[in-house]
């Protein structure tokens, strides 16, 4: 026996539930058919990303490891501000890779340059223009 309040969304009277299903009420139209990321371009994006982050990560991991060796075997004294500093700016270099691995991939069929920064400026504009549809589109959500 279900606890009370917990159910399959059916009240008890009998009554249908007032949750909307996925289809649109009548009058009004549904909603618009999203795109989706081809396969090549999601692999491009996955693979530029991959890099553009692993690479800046595991630097900053081997800043710790690498502090840790000099101060332990008393090669260097080095301050733990200067090893928070470096390893943040790793970290934060890879932050800066996520977003350059999504926009520098191209969407052509052609995979483009192995850099991609011919498609950066493409990309920002194509972002932008799909923002602003958004707020355009979603205004009145009545």
């Amino acid at each position: 026996m279900a606890a009370k309040g917990m159910g399959n969304g059916v009240p008890r009277n009998g009554a249908r539930s007032s949750r909307s299903s996925n289809r649109p009420a009548a009058g009004k139209p549904g909603p618009a058919r999203q795109q989706v990321i081809p396969d090549a371009v999601a692999n491009r994006m996955a693979r530029r990303v991959a890099i553009a982050t692993g690479i800046p990560t595991l630097m900053g991991m081997g800043v710790f490891v690498a502090s840790y060796v000099l101060v332990s075997r008393q090669i260097v004294d080095i301050p733990p501000g200067a090893t928070l500093v470096a390893s943040g700016g790793c970290f934060l270099l890879g932050l800066v890779g996520l977003s350059y691995g999504v926009l520098s991939a191209s969407w052509e069929d052609q995979p483009g340059s192995p850099l991609g920064t011919e498609q950066i400026g493409l990309n920002i504009s194509r972002l932008r223009a799909s923002v602003r549809a958004m707020r355009q589109g979603g205004g009145d959500s009545t």
